[in-house]
């Protein structure tokens, strides 16, 4: 069996606009284990690459900690 070779990295801006769609999610697969894994990661790439500029809630109003509306967050970038 043949492989190709993959990249080896990937943007971090790329990586971060991925995680924002899929924490904007509304559909019943985008639970509360399913956003809190995509947070999970999407904050280590950005501690990680020294990017954490923290995130902001799509709705401050249903933000509860261990909700699907406090994992419904969107990352930023620091400004370069």
């Amino acid at each position: 069996m043949s492989y190709m070779k993959g990249r080896k990295t990937i943007e971090v801006s790329t990586m971060v606009e991925w995680a924002n769609l899929q924490l904007g999610r509304t559909d019943d697969y985008a639970d509360v284990g399913f956003k809190s894994g995509i947070s999970t990661m999407v904050e280590r790439v950005l501690f990680n690459s020294k990017n954490y500029n923290g995130f902001q809630f799509i709705n401050n109003d249903d933000s509860e900690v261990g909700t699907v509306g406090y994992y419904s967050r969107y990352y930023t970038l620091p400004k370069t």
